[in-house]
This record gives structure tokens, C-alpha cells and sequence, in this order.
């Protein structure tokens, strides 16, 4: 309602730049305009038009001049004009959330750029990496979806004063281009009798993307503290406890959290989809549903922002563990370095793809050093030293290059 008194105020003092109301009734509006929730409800209950009730409560307090307020537009001019003001504050909410988030991700990427661990495809051992690199990854995204809540804040922080079919007819379109102007925001350059919802349904889908970037950390963080995996862990604090049942448990809470809470925000996103289409130059079917999404969005991904800064932060972070996990798979990770050297050596990638996934599936078999198989492999004895074999299976020469990536990181705002 605060928004709504500003819209208000805001077309008066164009009216009267204009001549239609005098300097004095514009003093007197701007002196009493005021609103009481509660009176607002009170009046709204025989009204059954929030507008109505809103504009008469504010009219008692100002009295004969109200009758100025209001002149020439239509409920939906305050309406998405006084949530173009709202979202654009939200947005710019929302903003410093994330870039928080970027920096959290950003120093913890740099603090662990060299902390070995092994990459999984499939959810199955692939090539050594880095945690850093998996963050960095992750920072990426998150000044990528801070580029598209700017270009969704832009979508939304738009006004309109065009009257109750969007042709000027009561009100010329000078002074929603002031009116917008002196509010932030952008007009509309052309309306019904609604701001079209596509924009919208276009800042939805941005707070959608952004909540499953957010899912998609969280899901990652649940497969590491998984028992079995434990590489990483969300901090326990003394006195918290993880099961009614049982004491032992240390459960990822607030990554299943951030995933549950994404589902609602993709969810709502796809009401503003809905919210598109509406009859002819308007209807209202969008707006009760608005009432729910926008608030509960932007309220909730806030909260999902903080927490989850608040949670990478605090991180538990396990090297040695990583370094254990990388070597249970009896060294198979190192396959694709041996391939290529055989081939360096003469093989065809037929015949060294051969000798090598032979000795992998038997590794894998006999819970067996891959790279012993190999040294006693005829193949490989004839084309590879000893030394050259274990130079494949040195960690660091799957990592020599991810040192371009961390120096794009230094360079990312944060």
C-alpha cells in the first residue's frame, strides 16, 4: 500500500505540474495522504475491491481534495505500477544476496584450488580434479545468474499510467513517462490494462534458474557427506541433534532443504507461464495468483541465498578423504593417461584401448592394482619403462591446466 500511495502522489504532482489540481490540494495530499491496514480491511469488506477500499480510507485522510486522487486511471495503473516499484526493491535484495554468495564460493574455491579429489561422471570414478575447480564452477554460475536477475529486474521495474485499455484516453501519456521517471522505473511502451505478464513470467524463470543453481550445489554437497563418500560435510553445531532415533546421525539438513524449497519457487515459476494469457485487453486471473508466487518467491530465494552463503561458508572440507576415494578404485582413474601414452608409443587406440580396458575390467575383478596388472602386461612392458608407466599415474598431470580457470576466477566480481 506504501507503493500505491507513491504511484498516487506521484500522477497528482504531474496533474498539477498540468494545471488540473491546484498548488494548494497537491500540498494538502502530500501533507495528509495516508492508509490504515486494518480500516483498509474494514472498508474492503463491503467493498470487495481492494482498490476502492484502499483509495477511500486514504481519502478520509485527506479529506475534499482526494477527489483529485486517482484522476484519469484505472486500478491496474497503481497496481503494476506499484509492483514494478516492489520487485525492483526485491531484485535489488535478491542482488546483494548473490553477489554474497559469489564471494563465499569464490574464497573457498581459491582456499582448496589444490585440494586433489576425484571427479565422477555418472556418479562413477572418472579423472582427478580439484574441489576448488568444482567450486569455481559453481562461481561461474552464480555471476551468471546474477547477469540474469539484472536483465529480469529490468523486465519488471516498468510502470504504466494508460488508463483502463492502455489508449490515454483520461490521461495523456506524458505523465507516465514522468510518473515512471520520477519513480525508477521504465514505462511500458505499450499496455492494456495490465503490464503484459510476460515479463513476469521472465523474472519467474530467472528466480527458477537461480534456485536450482542453489539445488544443484545442495545435491552435490548430499552425495559428499554421503557415509560412504564423506568428502565434505555441513558443519554440526554442539547440542544439535540429527535423528530422534538415532544419536549418531549427522544428516545434510540443509542441503535437502534448499532442494525441497527449489521445487516451490519452479513451481510458482510456472503459474507466471500460466499468468500469460489473459482475456482480451484484461482479466484479474493472474493477479490472485501473484499475490502468492511474487511475495513467497522473492521472500523464500532470499532466505535460500543467506542460508546457503551461510552453509558453504562453514563447510567441512575433508582432503584426506578425497585422496582415500580417489585410490579405491585400485588406480583405474589413470586409464585414459595410459592410453594416450601407448598411443604416444606407437598403438593404434584400438589396440591400446584394448590392452588397457582389459586390464581395468580385471582390476576392477580381482580388487587388484590396476597399475601392477600393467607392468606385468607384455604389451605394455614392450612399449612403456617403468618409470614412463608411473608418470600416468601422477594425480598432478591431470591438473596443470586448471590454472587458467582459477586465473578467470581472481578476475570475477565478487
Amino acid at each position: 500500500m506504501a507503493a500505491w500511495l507513491e504511484v498516487e502522489i506521484a500522477v497528482c504532482e504531474s496533474w498539477a505540474e498540468r494545471g488540473l489540481i491546484p498548488a494548494e490540494a497537491l500540498a494538502e495530499i502530500k501533507d495528509k495522504a495516508a492508509f490504515d491496514v486494518a480500516r483498509v480491511l474494514e472498508i474492503e469488506k463491503k467493498t470487495r475491491h481492494d482498490v476502492i477500499a484502499f483509495l477511500t480510507n486514504v481519502g478520509e485522510h485527506v479529506g475534499e481534495p482526494s477527489k483529485y486522487i486517482h484522476y484519469g486511471m484505472t486500478s491496474s495503473d497503481m497496481l503494476d505500477t506499484g509492483l514494478g516499484l516492489q520487485l525492483r526493491m526485491a531484485s535489488d535484495i535478491l542482488l546483494l544476496d548473490l553477489r554474497h554468495l559469489l564471494g563465499v564460493l569464490k574464497k573457498r574455491a581459491l582456499e582448496h584450488k589444490d585440494t586433489v579429489m576425484i571427479g565422477r561422471s555418472h556418479g562413477i570414478h572418472a579423472e582427478p580434479i580439484t574441489f576448488g575447480l568444482k567450486l569455481a564452477v559453481w562461481c561461474f554460475e552464480v555471476a551468471r545468474d546474477i547477469e540474469r536477475l539484472e536483465r529480469g529486474r529490468e523486465a519488471v521495474a516498468v510502470g504504466q499510467i494508460s488508463g483502463v485499455v492502455g489508449t490515454y484516453a483520461m490521461i495523456p501519456p506524458d505523465i507516465e513517462e514522468e510518473v515512471c521517471h520520477k519513480l525508477g522505473l521504465t514505462p511500458a511502451p505499450a499496455s492494456t490494462q495490465v503490464v503484459q505478464r510476460d515479463r513476469h513470467a521472465e523474472f519467474m524463470g530467472t528466480l527458477a534458474v537461480i534456485a536450482s543453481t542453489i539445488e544443484k550445489m545442495a545435491v552435490e554437497v548430499r552425495h559428499l557427506q554421503r557415509t560412504e563418500v564423506l568428502e565434505a560435510e555441513e558443519a554440526f553445531k554442539p547440542g544439535q541433534k540429527g535423528s530422534s532415533a538415532m544419536p549418531h546421525k549427522r544428516n545434510p539438513i540443509i542441503s535437502e532443504r534448499m532442494c525441497g524449497q527449489a521445487r516451490i519457487i519452479r513451481a510458482n515459476a510456472m503459474v507466471a507461464f500460466e499468468n500469460n494469457a489473459l482475456w482480451h485487453e484484461r482479466d484479474i486471473s493472474h493477479s490472485s495468483a501473484e499475490r502468492v508466487i511474487l511475495p513467497d518467491s522473492t521472500i523464500l530465494l532470499d532466505y535460500m541465498l543467506y542460508k546457503w552463503a551461510n552453509t558453504m561458508d562453514n563447510l567441512l572440507v575433508y582432503p584426506e578423504r578425497m585422496l582415500q576415494n580417489l585410490w579405491s578404485s585400485y588406480g583405474l582413474v589413470f586409464s585414459q593417461s595410459v592410453l594416450l601414452k601407448l598411443i604416444d608409443k606407437g598403438l593404434s587406440r584400438e589396440e591400446a584401448y584394448k590392452v588397457v580396458q582389459t586390464g581395468a575390467m580385471k582390476a576392477w575383478q580381482d580388487k587388484t592394482s590396476f597399475k601392477d596388472l600393467l607392468l606385468h602386461d607384455e604389451t605394455v612392458r614392450a612399449s612403456l619403462t617403468e618409470a614412463e608407466l608411473e608418470s600416468c599415474f601422477d594425480p598432478s598431470r591431470y591438473l596443470e591446466n586448471t590454472g587458467v580457470v582459477f586465473a578467470r576466477l581472481e578476475k570475477l566480481d565478487a
